[in-house]
């Protein structure tokens, strides 16, 4: 049985759709990820997103940020960069003593909101490790003590044109990001005119500044989160629709599925798992609850399918070099193959 929450999810909506129209007035032609962004916020999911090189990753990541308020810490990913860099600042002080100071990841102690980690891939294995450690368990052990982040989100951004002294995700990190998003450029003729010709637009901390803080207020996500799984209806039928796609994406083969010029039987090596199909239905929850309805629909589903599980189904290594042509022809042959419930 479904719970009545003690939150106002219609006032709710309304701030999450004055949220997305703030963010969109700023960040132009990235409806689509503002919305996914959202609702992995909505979520308490971290993100990641990938594109070409200044389509305005990192500026959309900012104005998320300055949208839900709170404590707010940012780490540039170098090939120098090492974890201890992310938890304190050893220094010489005026007086000639040594200093340590906390840092990045423990400047704000328990109340930090938001991490944004720029160019995630230009950071080391080891650094992936502690970021890990953070996004799963939301703590992380240092000055003799644990620290856990109650309301912690993680944004990153990845570079996917430069190959030079860049580190590739370890399947167990990338799992561990809610969503992964491909921004690209506007495809809209207008919007692109308004980007290069406005000098409004040349100016992203001015936009950024424009948004008013705390749209979302950061220390009530986790409550709402809450509130919109437990009000948001699964029927039967649904449940079955999305265990048939998990079915499919484990066997392939076995579901009739062919993709050209791919041995659809060695094709899939792991990522089809229990986490992963939470993820999804938590995603298609929230995509619901935006939409004014009470309970899921096949499109929800569909919709939320590439950004939350996309990243998530790994292939053998002679075709992941090929997965951007591939991952789509899997995701539409998946639900070529499965019936939509009436």
């Amino acid at each position: 049985m479904l719970e009545r929450p003690n939150i106002d999810l219609a006032e709710w909506r309304q701030r999450t759709q004055e949220f997305e129209r703030e963010i969109g007035s700023a960040i132009l032609g990235q409806y689509d990820a503002i919305r996914l962004l959202t609702i992995a916020t909505l979520c308490r999911g971290h993100v990641l997103l990938e594109g070409d090189v200044g389509v305005g990753k990192t500026t959309l990541l900012r104005a998320v940020a300055r949208g839900l308020g709170g404590p707010y810490e940012r780490i540039e990913g170098t090939i120098d960069l090492m974890p201890n860099d992310m938890l304190y600042s050893a220094y010489v002080a005026e007086d000639g003593r040594p200093r340590v100071d906390p840092g990045p990841a423990l400047a704000h102690g328990e109340n930090l909101a938001v991490f944004f980690f720029n160019e995630i891939n230009r950071a080391r294995p080891q650094v992936h490790s502690l970021l890990l450690r953070m996004m799963a368990e939301r703590s992380v052990n240092a000055f003799r003590q644990e620290t856990r982040f109650v309301h912690l989100q993680v944004f990153a951004d990845r570079n996917k044109v430069e190959r030079d002294e860049t580190f590739e995700l370890p399947a167990a990190a990338r799992d561990r990001f809610f969503m992964e998003i491909a921004i690209a450029a506007p495809r809209d003729r207008d919007d692109r005119r308004r980007l290069a010709f406005e000098p409004a637009f040349h100016d992203a901390d001015a936009l950024i500044q424009e948004i008013p803080e705390g749209l979302l207020p950061y220390h009530r996500l986790n409550e709402l989160a809450v509130a919109i799984q437990r009000t948001v209806a699964v029927s039967p039928a649904i449940e079955n629709y999305v265990l048939n796609l998990w079915d499919a994406l484990r066997d392939p083969a076995g579901h009739a599925i062919e993709i050209e010029n791919v041995d659809v039987s060695r094709l899939i090596i792991g990522g089809a798992s229990p986490r992963g199909f939470s993820a999804l239905v938590r995603a298609a929850r929230a995509r619901a609850w935006m939409e004014g309805r009470g309970s899921v629909v096949p499109e929800d589903v569909r919709a939320m399918f590439p950004s939350v599980m996309g990243h998530r189904i790994f292939f053998a290594p002679i075709y992941e070099m090929h997965r951007d042509r591939i991952a789509p022809a899997l995701h539409a042959a998946v639900f070529d193959a499965i019936p939509v419930p009436a």
